[in-house]
């Protein structure tokens, strides 16, 4: 390893580079296609975003296996695997006919490929690299997952535009697999496995006191079985859940959506565009201020300022206020920025990192789940009333909610006071 730079900051670039691709291929390319597919396959919107709540049921699954290996083999393994499964999957998505190779192979298998190399395998190593600078690495780490509505969103546009969405699933397969394999190859579990310390202290900074923090989390770790039995894993799994909502929603939605209110398939793709932007720019600005201030008072502003917006693109659209839709869009990628980050920092904060894939992936089935009937429902009512609004405000009001969840979500007991 290079002793002149902290491996934990590779880490960090691999991360980048995982959740975009991650993220990106779960969510930010699924509204480009949802037009062209139903056009040729002749499906309804319902029917074709039932793969989004079979996603997340299936990821949930997956969290609960991989959490626990995280924290004992570390991700390099599960990566390898994720990275394959994804690849193949993407490619086969080419030949999709009917509705229920849909459902098998993205619902399902691209599912559990984009669980075992996102954010919990990625974000749960960098928990462990990082302690005092946890905010700041989880933060630009999280910056890939916007920059894949900067990138994949028009880029699947653009390809399914020239040479049809058969031949771009493909291309996005072979993307993943140039991509990935190099970053797979990157990870590491944990500092202390290469004679390292959290942040790259020295000992010598250590024995001064800069791993006090890192020792704090090890004396009050909790276990997963210690942690489901608190009132606090709870309420961030339901908090969470509920700003979760809204993304995977908008994701799906937002190009049919703002192409049914009159804009081009380009044009709404370019409200995607505008959410990246702030939200991929905002993270490092989160993640600063996450570790220097108290992250639930932070966390639950980022939540109303999501909801909020999602309310002021609705009114919005209805009034064809293009400007004030395209505002509105840039002030929820603030919100989205910090989402990430300070979900990661306040779990490793309330029950220390020494256990935190474990009780992250058993903490991630209850808020998918949570949120696996959304993207579906917003569809059904679409397909029964044939228009948005009324589903849209119903997400944006549990982003609210969930801030205020945060708000007042209680720390655990210090288990050595």
């Amino acid at each position: 390893m290079d002793k002149k730079i902290y491996y934990g900051y590779w880490l960090v670039c691999g991360a980048f580079i995982a959740q975009f691709v991650s993220f990106g291929m779960y969510s930010y390319v699924l509204g480009s296609f949802m037009t062209p597919m139903l056009d040729e396959l002749g499906w309804t919107r319902a029917e074709f975003s039932l793969t989004r709540t079979i996603g997340q049921i299936v990821m949930a699954a997956v969290a609960v296996f991989v959490g626990v290996r995280i924290d004992r083999f570390g991700g390099r393994p599960i990566m390898l695997l994720g990275i394959t499964v994804l690849s193949i999957a993407l490619c086969l998505h080419s030949l999709v006919e009917d509705l229920w190779v849909w459902w098998i192979l993205n619902g399902v298998v691209l599912t559990m490929g984009c669980a075992m190399i996102g954010n919990l395998v990625v974000n749960v190593t960098l928990s462990k690299w990082f302690v005092v600078n946890r905010g700041k690495a989880i933060a630009f780490a999280a910056m890939g997952v916007s920059f894949g509505g900067v990138a994949l969103t028009p880029l699947a546009t653009w390809l399914i535009d020239v040479i049809g969405w058969r031949e771009a699933w493909i291309w996005l397969g072979a993307i993943t697999a140039v991509l990935l394999y190099p970053v797979a190859l990157l990870m590491r579990r944990a500092p202390e496995d290469y004679g390292l310390n959290p942040d790259g202290h020295s000992d010598a900074q250590i024995a001064a006191g800069s791993g006090d923090l890192a020792q704090a989390e090890n004396t009050n770790a909790y276990t997963r079985a210690e942690a489901l039995r608190t009132l606090s894993f709870y309420a961030l799994v339901v908090a969470f859940g509920f700003f979760s909502i809204n993304i995977i929603v908008l994701l799906l939605h937002t190009v049919p959506y703002l192409t049914d209110a009159g804009l081009t398939r380009n044009g709404a793709a370019l409200a995607i565009f505008v959410t990246s932007v702030p939200a991929m720019l905002s993270k490092p600005v989160w993640g600063y201020l996450i570790d220097r201030s108290p992250v639930k008072p932070l966390a639950a502003w980022s939540a109303v300022v999501t909801g909020l917006a999602l309310l002021l693109i609705v009114v919005s659209v209805a009034h064809q206020q293009i400007v004030w839709i395209y505002i509105a869009y840039a002030i929820l990628g603030l919100g989205w920025g910090g989402m990430i980050p300070m979900q990661e920092v306040i779990w490793a904060r309330f029950f220390g990192r020494r256990h935190i894939g474990a009780i992250r992936g058993a903490g991630m089935p209850f808020a998918l789940l949570l949120g696996a009937i959304a993207p579906w429902a917003v569809s059904y009512y679409h397909d029964i009333v044939g228009v948005y609004d009324g589903a849209l405000i119903v997400v944006a009001s549990l982003n609210i909610l969930s801030g205020a969840l945060i708000f007042f979500a209680p720390p655990p007991k210090k288990k050595n006071r």
